[in-house]
């Protein structure tokens, strides 16, 4: 004999499924992401945005990187407590608040330098991709990577 789902499950699940593709259509930046490599076009790296009382913060998931290199590397080049803390882990983003369409006022970590640069997020292409920007003083002096939603 096969169970049968009932009403009111298929409509929690329902509810479920039109929430999560809320937040991709809403523009929230708040899920998985991939971000690529400028230079190579490759995976870098999985980072997990999640909001707190209005704030952004980002934090790595995962490396990808090849197998003959360390699969658990540190920050060598951060400075303060982040010296020697591993990657994997870390947060990388934070301090982002939503500034009419675009997230502003935070900052991002480059753990290959260890350097802190003023960050901006912008969601784009009905919520599928994040231009993320780093850069020192005004937005203009810096750059943008695109990452790309992962599947939460």
């Amino acid at each position: 004999m096969t169970a049968r789902p009932s009403l009111a499950r298929l409509g929690i699940i329902a509810a479920l499924l039109a929430a999560s593709s809320c937040a991709f259509a809403d523009g929230s930046p708040v899920g998985l992401w991939k971000n690529i490599d400028d230079a190579t076009g490759k995976p870098k790296a999985l980072i997990r945005i999640t909001e707190n009382n209005g704030e952004l913060s980002g934090k790595i998931e995962k490396l990808f990187r090849p197998a003959e290199e360390n699969q658990n590397p540190t920050c060598e080049k951060c400075e303060g407590e982040l010296k020697g803390q591993p990657i994997i882990g870390m947060t990388i983003l934070s301090g982002l608040k939503k500034d009419g369409e675009e997230y502003s006022g935070g900052q991002i970590l480059d753990p290959a330098n260890g350097k802190l640069y003023k960050s901006k997020l912008t969601v784009i292409e009905e919520g599928k991709k994040l231009n993320v920007r780093g850069y020192v003083g005004m937005p203009m002096l810096g750059r943008t990577q695109t990452w790309v939603r992962e599947g939460d």
